[in-house]
């Protein structure tokens, strides 16, 4: 009976275990891009307020001021353990997410003018929904195979 009692695991505790690395990186990258798009709307929504600018010169500055967001976040929080250094980094970012909105304008085309579904929800589900579902998916690769690389990472989902 000893020898079977010195082989026996303990019981597991009941505090929460630490989550893997897939899903802390994947928390990690939701989070930032939520605090990215909130800073994107709010300036959007100001330089079309009581700033007075257009709504094309206020979209791209916004859509820079976002990016930029999104780069410091995963620079100082998701991929911290990376070391991307100079600009190219955040060059390799930028055009990440401008192939990420032109795959939300793709989406929105294809619906409206190539199906010809017209109405704003049309719109909306095309653009704001698969649209951005998809452009997340490769804003994610992008970013984590593209920018973010660690050593023996060679980019897969599996590495």
């Amino acid at each position: 009976m000893t020898a079977s009692r010195a082989t026996r695991r303990p019981a597991p505790s009941r505090t929460a275990r630490p989550s893997p690395p897939r899903a802390r990186e994947l928390l990690g990258f939701a989070t930032v891009g939520l605090l990215a798009y909130a800073a994107d709307l709010a300036l959007f929504t100001y330089l079309r307020g009581p700033a007075g600018l257009g709504p094309l010169t206020a979209k791209v500055l916004s859509f820079v001021a976002g990016c930029s967001v999104a780069y410091a976040g995963n620079a100082l929080g998701t991929y911290r353990g990376t070391k991307p250094r100079g600009l190219r980094p955040y060059a390799v970012f930028f055009a990440v997410n401008v192939a990420g909105a032109l795959v939300q304008l793709l989406c929105l085309a294809v619906s409206h003018y190539g199906l010809g579904l017209t109405s704003r929800r049309a719109d909306t589900v095309s653009g704001a929904g698969i649209g951005m579902a998809l452009a997340t998916v490769l804003r994610f690769w992008g970013t984590r195979t593209l920018v973010f690389r660690s050593e023996g990472r060679v980019g897969s989902w599996t590495g």
